[in-house]
């Protein structure tokens, strides 16, 4: 077998294979002995360097006792390990939790994100997320809760002894156009200050008034040290990962025009405290249908 440039397909079945022996209380030198392979090719293997048979992956998920379904799912992966970009189509609904996403958002060195109509999830307050999930016709009541939790999950990236860099670009109207009332769009301003205090943590906002520009639709692209980036895309029932090298490079086309047009990060931080400001000005004012707007002279 060759070595072959990992691909976010290739990564993920590598990870599903590890935590399928470390479910055993196994670790790859165990492996290696138990099936006979070289520590290499096993190592290989989890990177998602190797072109790996579904024969060799069968014996692996023997090992770790994975069956039905799950046994199925994998061996399809392994089918298609190779092959660059996946369209992740979930029916109805995106799953509780992205783990493939959280993945790669946990090994990246650096994290570019941009959105348009609301928040970053990795950047979203508790009680913005629960409200903001609670909007969401294609997600049960009953999934709230665990969701906001999964977020909130996703988010301890931020605390790791050793953080990536983060770059987010927000725009204007996610933070003075949408929102369940005051109190929670002031949390959530606020968090978005106490988290703009991190040095790895760049937050900057898009004026309005700079009308259209180059961030259209909501992307995040991940970096990494020894892999290609990663771009990732998500709709409401689906997510996309894209590794096109052209494709990449458009976005990254996208990403210094945004630098461009963006406020600092010092005038973002401004801008986000009088925002804040305001709101708790107003922070117990009845608002009507629950839904609030900010005034239009808001800068």
């Amino acid at each position: 077998m060759y070595d072959q440039e990992p691909t976010v397909r290739s990564r993920e079945l590598g990870l599903a294979l590890q935590r399928a022996i470390g479910t055993a209380g196994l670790n790859q030198s165990d492996l290696a002995g138990l099936l006979a392979w070289s520590p290499s090719k096993v190592s290989r293997m989890i990177s998602g360097k190797r072109c790996t048979s579904s024969e060799d992956v069968s014996a692996v998920l023997a090992v770790g006792g994975v069956v039905g379904p799950e046994r199925e799912a994998l061996l399809e992966l392994a089918r298609h390990a190779t092959e660059r970009g996946w369209w992740r189509d979930f029916g109805a609904r995106l799953p509780v939790e992205l783990r493939t996403l959280g993945d790669h958002e946990a090994s990246a060195l650096a994290v570019t994100c941009f959105d348009t109509t609301v928040v970053p999830g990795l950047l979203q307050s508790p009680g913005y997320a629960k409200a903001l999930l609670g909007a969401t016709p294609a997600i049960p009541e009953v999934e709230i809760d665990d969701r906001a939790v999964a977020r909130e999950r996703r988010s301890r990236i931020f605390d790791r002894r050793y953080p990536a860099r983060f770059r987010f670009f927000i725009d204007e109207v996610a933070i003075s156009r949408t929102g369940p009332g005051r109190e929670v769009m002031y949390e959530q301003v606020r968090h978005l200050l106490r988290m703009a205090t991190r040095p790895y943590i760049e937050i900057r906002v898009v004026p309005d008034a700079v009308g259209f520009h180059a961030g259209q639709y909501p992307f995040q692209l991940m970096e990494f040290a020894d892999v290609n980036p990663v771009l990732h895309i998500e709709t409401l029932t689906s997510e996309l990962f894209l590794e096109r090298r052209d494709t990449v490079d458009t976005y990254r086309r996208s990403i210094a025009a945004l630098n461009r047009t963006a406020l600092d990060e010092h005038r973002s931080r401004t801008w986000l405290t009088t925002i804040a400001d305001r709101l708790e000005k107003g922070a117990h004012a009845p608002h009507p249908a629950g839904i609030f707007e900010l005034e239009e002279d808001f800068p």
